[in-house]
This record gives C-alpha cells, sequence and structure tokens, in this order.
C-alpha cells in the first residue's frame, strides 16, 4: 500500500527528487520494480538556511542551484517525485463501509477528515488510499487519510515551475524510505516476512527511527541526532567553519587525532541516543527483539557507527546500499556518488514510484 499523491496519480516516467536541508538528490530508474536500472544518479549540495525542514527558504538560489544540477548531469526528466516530510503530513487510518461507490467513499472521507484535521479544508491537500478490510469488521474498509498544508506543496511547487519541472507525486518522506527499504528486506531476508527491521535512516539534524514488520510501518520516531553534530565537533576541534567542516568531513581531509577526539566521542553519544529510542521501540509495540538494523542516510557514512550499534543495540546491523540488485546505466557506472549511495536512500524510494503509478 502507498500514499496517492497529493496532486492525484499520472501514468508518467518520473524521477526522485529528495528535498531537504543537506541539499537536493535526484535518483532516476527505468526497468521494472523486479529487476530495476540505476540510470540517474546526482547530487547538490546547498548552503545552511537555504532550505528548513523541507521547506524552500532562498528560493532564487535554490532554484537556480537545481538548474545547474540538471544542466550538468544533463537530466532531460520533466516530471519529479517528491517527498513532504513527516512532520508535515498527518495521516489517520478511518474505517468506512466497505460497499460505498468511490463518490460515496470520497465524501465520506472528507467528513471524517474535518474531525482530525486542525485547518480548513480549503487549507489542505487532501488525499486518501484504501488499505484493505477491517481485521475486526468485515464489513468495514480501512482507509489511510493523507493531509497537508497548501502552502507546504506550493512551496515546491514554486521551485520545480522556476526550473520547468513538474511534480507527478508528492510522497511522504517516511513512505518512501519504506519502499526503498522493503526492496533490501527481501534481499537480506528472503522468505521472512514477519522479521522485525529498524531502519536508521541518519540525517542532517536527526534519525529516523522506521520499523516495519511485513512491509507495514509499527512504529516511527525521530531522535534529535545526525551528521551534523559531527560536522559541529569538527568545527569545533579544528577552528573551522561549518561549511569547511563539512568538506572536511566529506573528503576525509583531517588530522591525525580526529578519530580519538572528534570521531569516537561523536559514534558514542550518537549509539547512546539511539539505544535509548530502542527502549520506546520495545515499550510501545508488542516486538521485543529486532531482526536486522538497516544504517542509512548521509550520517551513517561515520566510520565505526553500524559495529557500534550492533553491539550496543544485539542485533545485525548493516550499513545498506538503496541500489544493492540494481544494474547500473552507462551513466552511472563510474559515479564517484555511487560511494556515497546511503545519502540517496529517499531519492531512490521516490524513484521507485514510477513502477507502482
Amino acid at each position: 500500500m502507498y500514499l496517492k499523491s497529493l496532486f492525484g496519480r499520472r501514468q508518467e516516467e518520473i524521477i526522485g527528487m529528495d528535498i531537504s536541508s543537506w541539499g537536493i538528490k535526484v535518483v532516476g530508474l527505468s526497468g521494472s520494480l523486479e529487476q530495476p536500472v540505476l540510470d540517474v544518479l546526482a547530487s547538490s549540495r546547498v548552503p545552511s538556511g537555504h532550505i528548513v525542514d523541507g521547506n524552500v527558504v532562498k528560493m532564487t538560489e535554490v532554484a537556480e542551484e537545481l538548474r545547474s544540477l540538471l544542466r550538468n548531469n544533463r537530466i532531460k526528466a520533466q516530471k519529479v517525485a517528491l517527498a513532504l516530510p513527516s512532520s508535515a503530513v498527518m495521516t489517520k487510518k478511518i474505517m468506512v463501509q466497505a460497499d460505498l461507490s468511490p463518490n460515496e467513499m470520497e465524501v465520506q472521507v472528507e467528513e471524517e477528515a474535518r474531525q482530525y484535521i486542525p485547518f480548513p479544508l480549503e487549507e489542505v491537500s487532501l488525499d486518501f488510499c484504501t488499505v484493505g478490510t477491517n481485521a475486526q469488521r468485515p464489513d468495514m474498509t480501512d482507509v489511510l487519510i493523507a493531509t497537508a498544508r497548501r502552502d507546504r506543496i506550493q512551496n515546491l511547487q514554486e521551485l520545480l515551475e522556476l526550473v520547468e519541472l513538474e511534480a507527478s507525486v508528492v510522497e511522504v518522506q517516511s513512505y518512501a524510505l519504506r519502499m526503498a527499504a522493503q526492496r533490501l528486506v527481501d534481499i537480506y531476508l528472503p522468505g521472512q516476512e514477519n522479521a522485525v527491521v529498524l531502519l536508521l535512516k541518519v540525517g542532517a539534524g536527526r534519525t529516523l527511527m522506521q520499523v516495519t514488520v511485513n512491509g507495514a510501518i509499527v512504529y516511527e520516531r525521530d531522535q534529535p541526532v545526525g551528521g551534523d553534530q559531527l560536522t559541529q565537533r569538527i568545527a569545533a576541534q579544528y577552528g573551522l567553519t561549518p561549511d569547511a567542516a563539512e568538506i572536511k568531513k566529506v573528503s576525509g581531509a583531517l588530522a591525525q587525532d580526529f578519530e580519538s577526539s572528534v570521531l569516537a566521542p561523536y559514534v558514542s553519544t550518537t549509539v547512546q541516543a539511539l539505544e535509548r529510542g530502542t527502549q520506546f521501540i520495545y515499550n510501545s509495540t508488542p516486538y521485543s527483539k529486532i531482526n536486522q538494523i538497516f544504517l542509512t542516510g548521509g550520517g551513517a557514512l561515520a566510520p565505526g557507527l553500524a559495529a557500534a550499534l550492533s553491539t550496543a543495540l544485539q542485533s545485525p546491523c548493516t550499513l545498506i546500499n538503496p541500489f544493492e540488485g540494481m544494474s547500473l546505466g552507462p551513466q552511472v557506472r563510474n559515479n564517484p556518488r555511487l560511494r556515497d549511495a546511503p545519502l540517496f536512500i529517499g531519492a531512490c524510494g521516490l524513484a521507485l514510484r514510477r513502477f507502482s503509478l
């Protein structure tokens, strides 16, 4: 089950575009869901403050950066799949009569939504999809409602219009991540449908902890730790600006005492925070063991983090490559960005949406 676009479904070829405080990441796929081919892989870092929580603040500057990214990488696609942060989207599962016609269901969903949305319906974009027959009430159908403020969607639309692109899909970020991760569950845990999988996406400012069982999200929460904390430690230790520290972090051109003075304390602090977060999982769900941890995101590239998490959480932890099992098109076979594949999991999940439209 995938949320439909807040703009409606379109049978179009699309590229996935992840817009975050880090910058812009683009992935393009062809082939099929069973045999995907990676054709486009591009990214561009933007200065701090240009994009905040997925909202473009410096519109002109970000549009120019995106325009350059598209031009320099010869990206010709016109249709884009985007995601709003989970914090910007309200979701609610409701029940409706199973025998409703499509028009009757739309009216019923709108009436139900009014009870849960703290804004006038005129100020939000609303979408819904059927999940399936309710487990306790066979005469009822479970429906997932998703709503977002129109101004958040219009912000992304404005950016795309400036570079002559069009949004075909607007997804919820956590669902895009789940789609990318589910491919890897099938690779790493074949036949283990009931395995409890913890996805840790270490972003710039926070880490998403998402637990899935049999492809369904059963727990999701952010922890306030991320790669920016490592950047801040580097800046403080060596007297650098944040931008200079980020460059040093990415390039690996760091002093000999980096591992002991900066990296080790960062890994320790991050592991402790995620260990506390795991206790919330055990207290909030019926599960007492995690079968597999998938570590991803730009902050996940810190050396030693996966091994430290595996030891602390007592579960196998794998730094995942979202493109594992995919064929590489000729344009990306020698792309140096493949070394930073975990950074692209969000864009990969969005690019996969072309196969479910």
